[in-house]
This record gives C-alpha cells, sequence and structure tokens, in this order.
C-alpha cells in the first residue's frame, strides 16, 4: 500500500522531537493568539515572554504553558499507552478528564476550550457516545482533532490503512466531519514518512499519494481529499482555525523553513490562531530537524516538563 519505505525503528528520540516539538510550538503561541498578522512582533522578538508592551492573550497564563492543543495530546499518547492500541472510548474518558479535572494541562489549570469541543465533551458525559458528540455540529470544521493526532503516527507500529483509520477515528469524539479526518489522516501519513527519512517534499508527496490508493474505495473521503485540502495546489494558508487552512499553512511553512525555531516562528508571525499552527508545525518540525534543534532556552521554559518526561517513560516500555 502507498510507496513502501524502509521505516526507522520508533524510538525515543523520534517521540521527543515530535512531542516537544508540538509542546513548545503551542506553548511558543500561546500569548500571541488572537492577535492579527500585524500586530505580531517583529521575527527576532518572539519569545515564550513577549517583548514588553505587546498585550498577550491569555494574561494569567505563566509563559511555558501549553494550552488545550498540548493536553489533548499528552491525552492520546497517554490513552495509546495504557490502551496499546487506540481505543475510542478509553481516549474520549481521558479528553473527559482533562475537560472536567484539568488532565494533562499544566497545574490542572483548563484555560482555553474550542466550543465545539467544549458541547461535545458535555454531551459525552451526558451519556451520548462518541461519533454522535462529534458530529452535534454536523459542518463543524475546526483544527481541534488535527492539533492532538500527532501521537498516532509517533506511536502506530501497524500499516498505512490502520494508521489512517485510527487517525480518523481520534476526530470523532469532537470533530467528526470528514473534513477533520481527511486532515488528520494525511498529516499523520506525512509525519510517519517524515520519521522514514524523508524531506518535506517527498513526505507531503508520499502521504498524498497513499491517502489516494486508500481512498479509492471510499469515494466521498476521495472527494474531500482533491476537493477540500486540495493537495495538487500549492500549500498556502492564513493560520486561521480552519482545518484545512491549519494544515495547509504548517504545510506551507515546513516547505521552506530552515529548521524548528524559523518553522514555529514563521507559524506565529501568521497570526490568528498562533498556538495551533505553531502545535501542527511544530511537531512536523521536531521530527524532521530532532529534539536537539529544539532551542534550549525554550525547552527549559516549558512547564511540567517532568509529566512529559514520565509519560515519553512510560511509551517506552510500551
Amino acid at each position: 500500500m502507498g510507496v513502501e519505505v524502509e521505516r526507522r525503528n520508533w524510538n525515543k528520540e523520534n517521540l521527543r522531537g515530535g512531542l516537544y516539538g508540538l509542546l513548545v510550538g503551542d506553548a511558543l503561541g500561546v500569548p500571541y493568539e488572537f492577535h492579527l498578522s500585524a500586530e505580531i512582533p517583529d521575527y527576532e522578538k518572539i519569545e515564550m515572554t513577549p517583548p514588553l508592551g505587546f498585550v498577550r492573550a491569555h494574561g494569567s497564563v505563566a509563559p511555558g504553558t501549553w494550552s488545550d492543543d498540548g493536553a489533548q495530546a499528552l491525552c492520546l499518547l497517554d490513552s495509546l499507552v495504557s490502551c496499546g492500541r487506540f481505543c475510542l472510548e478509553d481516549f474520549s474518558d481521558k479528553l473527559l478528564e482533562w475537560y472536567q479535572n484539568g488532565r494533562w494541562a499544566v497545574e490542572g489549570n483548563v484555560f482555553d476550550v474550542g466550543i465545539q469541543t467544549g458541547e461535545a465533551l458535555c454531551a459525552y458525559a451526558a451519556g451520548k457516545s462518541p461519533e454522535e458528540c462529534g458530529m452535534l455540529r454536523p459542518n463543524g470544521k475546526g483544527n481541534g482533532a488535527l492539533m492532538r493526532t500527532l501521537p498516532l503516527a509517533l506511536w502506530h507500529r501497524g500499516s498505512d490503512e490502520e494508521l489512517v483509520t485510527d487517525a480518523h477515528s481520534q476526530c470523532l469524539i469532537t470533530h467528526g466531519n470528514r473534513s477533520n479526518q481527511v486532515c488528520c489522516a494525511l498529516y499523520c501519513m506525512t509525519a510517519r514518512y517524515l520519521l522514514s527519512g524523508m524531506d518535506f517534499t517527498q513526505a507531503s508527496c508520499h502521504g498524498v499519494k497513499t491517502l489516494r490508493e486508500l481512498y479509492r474505495k471510499m469515494p466521498e473521503y476521495e472527494q474531500e481529499l482533491e476537493w477540500g485540502v486540495r493537495p495538487e495546489e500549492p500549500w498556502e494558508g492564513q493560520g486561521s482555525g480552519y482545518v484545512v487552512d491549519c494544515l495547509r499553512s504548517a504545510f506551507m511553512i515546513m516547505g521552506r523553513a530552515s529548521g524548528y525555531e524559523d518553522a514555529v516562528k514563521q507559524a506565529v508571525l501568521l497570526g490568528d490562531d498562533t498556538d495551533t499552527t505553531a502545535c501542527v508545525t511544530g511537531g512536523l518540525a521536531g521530527i524532521l530537524y530532532g529534539f536537539g534543534d529544539i532551542p534550549v532556552r525554550w525547552y527549559q521554559a516549558l512547564r511540567a516538563r517532568e509529566d512529559v518526561e514520565a509519560l515519553l517513560q512510560a511509551a517506552e516500555r510500551s
């Protein structure tokens, strides 16, 4: 299925690069969220703590704090480690525990929740099935499932088809629309090919080719890939919360970035949904450029690293 490549064994370096790339990008973007691109500080001044005079989003949140993006991604990795496979019910339970009790949120503080995610998890708490919850807004195409999906690609040992199926399934609890599923599948396949040692252009092209082969028997998904995601068009995006634009923004940046720091700073410079754009971009950049390319100052500024390390150790043993 797809383009056959010799995949490297899953190991600590792969997981650390991708996971910390995601978390650091998320935390870097948090204070700049909701600002227009023209309002973002100059490239050189983008740091975990913005320059004096900049009005931070989430002003009460300490610099170096990941948001709902990072917390939900950690919930997914936690669930994969606990179950040894993707289990929608267990993952949904962990997301609900995050929403209600702050599981994997820094200091248990849930300070940023998407409207669609909040509605879905409230419905899940009231007894609706995960599949029903994610379709309460059937046309909902926010990036709330894309931002958390990377641990599947980092952890998954199954076939391409199995990875794509799980990427689709992890959307269902909050973002069931087919557009979200296709974006998550392409993101995971691209990450998988990056893990094989390909550069970004090769990885994204092979990811598209693999999905086209898989979707031949799934015409509605094929249509969403070709007419929704539009892989034949140049990757361009504006950093918004629309799932397709978020994916295209990350791919645009990955096609021109010179390293991890450059990638996530470019994501923040787009403005708008800065934490999620930097999170989605940062996960791929962390794989491509490696954990060692993440600036030490940002890694050291990341809060609750000890909690992440404990989960990483558990993942290595699983």
